[in-house]
């Protein structure tokens, strides 16, 4: 690192960019990923500087980052092309609520500013903690299924199906939530209608979702979800980035799509 804590940052995924504009710390940021939109003006405010899976290491170089933050091994030939450039990186990997909390911290402590950081997490927390309180007694609890992605059909990650419990849901795949690679959540159509889900939920990665290729798949048409025309799409920017995103407006959206 250029110099500890951290004063001129390269954010590679949204969720930390999100951070640093609620922790009121954007000064810190030189650049950011064509993929960041939260708050709104952060879209004319700062240089994009990468996708998701690929980035544009002289440019990034250029800008003399003191530490560049990357997400997962999605980024890993990305964060090894910086590291051969000479740049620190620091790679988050959070799959869960727990881990989404420590990242805001671990963003706070490498800024120098845990405190801010500590106060914006434990806000947070509590907010979750609220809408659990609220939907913990409710019945029946809707059956939820929620896709990631639809060919092939990838059930949700851990984050997302901690989040669909929380406001109020099952996740008829909980027990793949935990799977370090999408692969792992793929699911069949007659694995899904096997589970009968009351509600599905829909997030294709950016991509447009489209209710009525849902709802003709073979034999889906009396399930509860298709039958009560409970298809749901909710935004990628607001559930598939672990950060506050996903614990505000992602939960809010989840929550009333099971009302």
């Amino acid at each position: 690192m250029r110099e500890f804590p951290a004063r001129r940052l390269v954010c590679l995924t949204e969720e930390t960019v999100e951070t640093l504009y609620l922790l009121g710390e954007e000064d810190r940021i030189v650049g950011v990923s064509g993929y960041a939109v939260r708050p709104p003006r952060v879209r004319h405010e700062k240089p994009r500087v990468s996708a998701f899976t690929s980035a544009d290491i002289p440019k990034i170089a250029a800008l003399e980052p003191d530490l560049v933050l990357a997400f997962s091994d999605i980024q890993a030939d990305i964060a090894g092309n910086l590291a051969r450039a000479g740049l620190a990186v620091h790679v988050f990997n959070q799959r869960d609520l727990s881990g989404i909390f420590a990242m805001i911290r671990t963003v706070g402590a490498l800024i120098g500013c845990p405190d801010k950081a500590n106060d914006l997490a434990r806000s947070l927390e509590e907010r979750v903690r609220a809408v659990a309180s609220e939907t913990r007694l409710r019945t029946p609890r809707p059956r939820v299924y929620f896709e990631e992605w639809d060919d092939p059909m990838i059930s949700g990650i851990c984050w997302v199906s901690e989040l669909i419990e929380v406001a109020g849901g099952d996740d008829i795949f909980a027990e793949k939530r935990s799977a370090a690679a999408a692969k792992d959540r793929i699911v069949s159509a007659d694995d899904v209608l096997a589970r009968v889900p009351d509600v599905i939920l829909a997030s294709w990665c950016g991509k447009k979702v489209r209710p009525e290729k849902i709802s003709e798949r073979q034999g889906w048409h009396d399930m509860p979800a298709v039958a009560n025309n409970r298809i749901h799409e909710i935004k990628s920017a607001l559930i598939l980035q672990p950060g506050p995103a996903a614990l505000t407006d992602g939960l809010d959206a989840i929550r009333n799509a099971l009302a």
